[in-house]
């Protein structure tokens, strides 16, 4: 697991870099135009990878196949011989159309979940708005119960500590509670064990890359987190973790910007379909 988290580091390097490029237009558009573009790139990106990775010729000769046993379960009805052997090529040109579908799939499925992390920097969370307040909860290396340290945050302009620090000894938690100040990216330090620890605050109006969490040692985390670095197992500190607004709607609100993205890529995907002569 270790060895894969740090493939996953390696990876979300190159993926920052041209996702801070490429998707940087996000933030000038409104939210349903851009997930709507980008849905629609990435079905067309996705049509492509699959044409040029996958057996188009074995895959046209089967879905010709089923066609013609779907043909034949119109044209003989009556026959209950014919109507099972039909339907028994039908299900068999399925599983083989499900076969050759595995090796695109797995040419397509790392690109995509890069790109479906630099996506939830956008619109997973929204970023505090000035004035509004946000718990900031910072997870401890170690045993549950035992003593916490002593920790302190950096005084800064960005925001303001309103309560806290408080300690949950039973999950090994400190957490407090910041009001928005100043508007932009910033960084909060936490001074611990005699080390500087720090996370990104995003504050401010429309869209921002908002990284709720900077990610412990786990691959799926470093995966679904990608915009801070993580922290390493020898860190006394496990994960940290600002509780951001929502953001309310149904094509580029939280979660629902994955189901829209998923749905629309699909819907372009078939659109693009005929044009580019691809069998699925």
């Amino acid at each position: 697991m270790n060895v894969l988290a740090q493939i996953v580091v390696w990876l979300n390097v190159a993926a920052n870099a041209v996702g801070k490029l490429l998707l940087a237009p996000i933030a000038l558009l409104p939210g349903w135009l851009s997930i709507t573009l980008v849905s629609a790139v990435l079905g067309l990106a996705c049509l492509i990878v699959f044409k040029y990775t996958s057996q188009q010729r074995a895959m046209q000769r089967v879905r010709d196949d089923i066609q013609a046993h779907l043909l034949v379960l119109k044209l003989f009805p009556d026959s209950l011989w014919v109507t099972l052997r039909a339907e028994g090529r039908i299900l068999r040109g399925a599983v083989s159309l499900l076969a050759l579908s595995i090796v695109p799939m797995l040419a397509m499925i790392v690109p995509v979940s890069l790109l479906l992390g630099q996506l939830s920097l956008w619109y997973q969370v929204r970023p505090l708005h000035v004035g509004e307040e946000a718990v900031v909860t910072l997870q401890l290396r170690g045993d549950n119960g035992a003593t916490l340290p002593d920790m302190r945050i950096e005084p800064t302009s960005a925001a303001e500590t309103v309560v806290g620090p408080l300690q949950v000894l039973s999950k090994g938690e400190i957490c407090w509670s910041l009001k928005a100040s100043q508007n932009g990216y910033h960084r909060i330090a936490f001074h611990i064990a005699g080390k500087t620890i720090e996370k990104e605050l995003a504050i401010g109006d429309g869209f921002m890359r908002t990284s709720a969490q900077r990610p412990e040692w786990s691959w799926t985390d470093i995966l679904w987190q990608p915009g801070e670095s993580p922290f390493t197992e020898d860190s006394p500190v496990r994960a940290i973790q600002i509780d951001y607004p929502s953001r309310q709607s149904w094509t580029s609100g939280s979660d629902w910007w994955l189901i829209y993205c998923f749905a629309a890529s699909m819907f372009f995907g078939f659109c693009f379909r005929p044009w580019l002569k691809v069998a699925i």
